[in-house]
């Protein structure tokens, strides 16, 4: 029996998505797999609240965050960093040999609409990244107001990886101003890894057409992309089992309804943070917690490696620290389709677990 995903991802995954997921191929060619695309497309602009363009990718995100920086800068990046994920994305910049700066608060910090308007102000820029939910240090950065500011530079574009936040809280992605919102489907879409969405607004596709193709490469070119999403169908064969999948997870997102889903989220944020932030504290910066993972501390002390061992022996995944914080943190998923029901499990055995260390 495997252990059930409490980690930031993969996360569990319900078993009639997974059934989805198992039905034989169609060619992805011809009408029927039109059909497939043309509804999940529409499906994922309603979760996104936008009715400009949205691209399906056989990738990771990270091939995303690379397409972004490729495709949507000609003159110089704004990476805002304040974790490992958003420093991934400055270092990707830098490998793709474009200019940039990187504007760095230390980890458990919250980007601030505030940081972001000083240094967009002080640079020529015309591409600003910045992460909605760091998956390495617990904080949801307030992209809602970060897009307001974007509004007084009209040549910048907001490009924002949505990996471990997209599905579990609200990105109102026209309303916002965001040019390119990222996700992979392994977190809180809840499906197994392996393909990734994007958003693309009118301003991102026509920069994209005004970068030459040696800086675009071929495989993520998003212009493209939406050349061939124009007809509901990919550049490339795409991975339709992941298409089922996401086809039957938009049907149980309708069910469910958004803001159900959203405040859900909410409801088991505040359960494991009320759980734990006197017990080990929490990294993140208040006000600034994560709706779809909490980042705790360990002002007990206690041996975080035998806690998760003792965990998976029981069938209970959950992560460690990342990146910097390897060995100093510990992280709890609750995002996709847990239920609170299952917050109250993992962390009644959580309880159990640590009384016997």
């Amino acid at each position: 029996m495997k252990p059930k995903l409490f980690i930031p991802g993969p996360t569990h995954v319900e078993k009639d998505v997974l059934d989805a997921m198992a039905q034989y191929p169609i060619g992805h060619r011809t009408s029927d797999y039109r059909d497939l695309q043309s509804k999940v497309v529409s499906g994922i602009k309603e979760c996104l609240y936008t009715n400009q363009s949205v691209l399906v990718s056989t990738s990771s995100a990270t091939g995303l965050m690379e397409a972004g920086v490729r495709n949507l800068s000609k003159k110089k990046v704004a990476n805002f960093v304040c974790g490992a994920f958003s420093k991934k994305q400055a270092e990707i910049t830098k490998i793709c040999g474009l200019d940039q700066d990187v504007f760095e608060v230390e980890w458990g910090q919250a980007i601030t609409a505030d940081l972001v308007d000083r240094a967009l102000s002080e640079g020529d820029y015309d591409l600003a990244t910045v992460v909605f939910n760091e998956t390495s240090t617990g904080v949801m950065n307030p992209l809602e107001q970060i897009g307001e500011v974007l509004k007084k530079y009209p040549d910048v574009l907001l490009m924002v990886d949505a990996v471990s936040g997209m599905m579990g809280a609200p990105i109102k992605v026209d309303e916002w101003g965001i040019d390119m919102a990222l996700a992979s489907v392994q977190k809180a879409w809840a499906l197994p890894p392996g393909f990734a969405i994007t958003s693309l607004s009118d301003k991102a596709l026509e920069r994209s057409r005004s970068i030459p193709d040696a800086q675009k490469g071929f495989y993520f070119d998003l212009v493209r992309m939406h050349k061939a999403g124009e007809k509901s169908e990919t550049m490339i064969t795409p991975s339709i089992p992941h298409l089922y999948g996401l086809s039957k997870q938009l049907d149980r997102i309708k069910a469910e309804g958004l803001d159900n889903r959203f405040a859900r989220h909410r409801e088991m944020a505040k359960r494991v943070r009320d759980w734990g932030k006197d017990r080990f504290g929490l990294f993140a910066q208040p006000g600034y917690e994560s709706d779809t993972l909490t980042c705790f501390s360990n002002k007990s002390g206690i041996d975080l490696i035998a806690l998760a061992n003792e965990m998976k022996s029981r069938n209970y995944l959950i992560s460690g620290g990342y990146g910097d914080l390897k060995g100093k943190t510990f992280r709890l998923a609750h995002m996709g389709d847990l239920k609170m029901e299952d917050m109250n499990d993992v962390l009644m055995v959580l309880d159990e677990v640590i009384e016997a260390l």
